[in-house]
């Protein structure tokens, strides 16, 4: 029997013995050990916030047209009555030609000289205007056009079909909408498309991180002008080991993915080897979510009722490691055929060698 035992630590297997998973304080690689029950899991039933949107959505009925450098303005002043320096609406000439917006945000009017309209809409433009033309036009009547627009636009860069610059007064409200202008992420065929991560930089600072998939369940921040939006390949994925069906790397193709989930898309416990009650996840402290903490392994006993409901709250992050141990009894008997196995072999050689050497 302690030959038995004894050979249980020296055979070949997936990981690590669950009797090791003790809380270790080494200082290169410290980690603690936590019990998954309905009160441990409550911290770990949402996703880390940390790769969510910063901007939120405001609630507004429409979308201000703010003039900025780039910009190129149609402008016509009308007078009430003949006789003035511009013309009425009978007659034509009132068109002043295209108006570019200068890198300092002005516009050069004739008999008004030039006028600032950086950060502008269209009516605080005409109202500009129509108060400088006090005393040199009879009753001016001034209308503004935004001919081309540039300082409205977000450019999508990256992994797109169609990258480019598109207007946010088209319809494009949100992150996803600008992404969608752009044809959407470059492979959309589930089978062989990497998933995506989108990064949306504003005034010079980043404003999101997040996975494409989040946008589209609903994270979906409002875009601004002048905004940056990049987005680029992040297969997110976990791993399983041990004592299940299909061991390997899994894509977490969702914005969250519960430890039961991982389980079934490993195709479940393996009934002949799994120790129901050593299934373990191992997750490396990532210093961006928890700066002082330290590596951790979930230890959940799924022969406890309760633990079903357990998995199913507590969610999977990108890397993490999903282990489940084999039974003890799988361990004896994988001993046993090995001693088995060891003494059919001594005995061949032993029959198949001269009587003088085995004398």
């Amino acid at each position: 029997m302690s030959l038995i035992l004894g050979g249980c630590q020296l055979l070949p297997g997936d990981g690590p013995k669950m009797s090791r998973a003790s809380p270790e304080s080494l200082a290169p690689l410290p980690y603690d050990v936590i019990d998954l029950d309905p009160t441990s899991v409550l911290p770990y039933r949402t996703t880390a916030q940390a790769d969510k949107s910063t901007v939120e959505r405001p609630a507004s009925a429409g979308r201000k047209v703010s003039v900025g450098p780039g910009d190129v303005l149609k402008v016509r002043i009308l007078e009430a009555y003949d006789g003035g320096i511009f013309p009425t609406a009978q007659k034509t000439g009132a068109d002043l030609g295209s108006q570019h917006v200068t890198d300092a945000g002005t516009i050069s009017v004739p008999f008004v000289g030039e006028v600032n309209v950086k950060g502008l809409d269209l009516g605080q433009i005409e109202q500009r205007i129509r108060e400088r033309l006090k005393g040199k036009a009879e009753q001016p009547q001034v209308i503004v056009e935004l001919q081309s627009d540039r300082s409205n636009t977000v450019m999508v860069s990256g992994d797109v079909k169609t990258p480019g610059r598109f207007s946010v007064l088209d319809g494009t409200r949100s992150v996803a909408d600008a992404i969608n202008r752009a044809g959407g992420p470059a492979s959309t065929d589930k089978l062989s498309s990497p998933q995506f991560e989108v990064v949306l930089r504003r005034r010079g600072s980043v404003a999101l991180t997040a996975q494409y998939s989040d946008l589209l369940s609903g994270h979906d921040p409002e875009v601004q002008g002048g905004d940056e939006i990049v987005v680029r390949p992040n297969p997110r994925t976990f791993t399983v080991l041990g004592a299940v069906q299909k061991s390997g790397n899994v894509d977490i193709d969702k914005t969250e993915l519960s430890l039961l989930e991982a389980l079934g898309a490993a195709g479940g416990l393996n009934d002949a080897r799994a120790n129901k009650s050593g299934i373990f996840v191992f997750r490396l402290n990532d210093p961006k979510l928890e700066p002082n903490g330290h590596s951790t392994i979930f230890r959940l006993d799924l022969m406890q009722p309760v633990s079903l409901f357990v998995a199913q709250q507590f969610n999977i992050r990108a890397r993490d490691v999903v282990y489940v141990t084999n039974a003890p009894i799988y361990e004896y008997d994988k001993a046993l055929t090995s001693l088995y196995r060891t003494v059919s072999v001594y005995g061949v050689m032993k029959d198949s060698l001269p009587s003088a050497l085995t004398w």
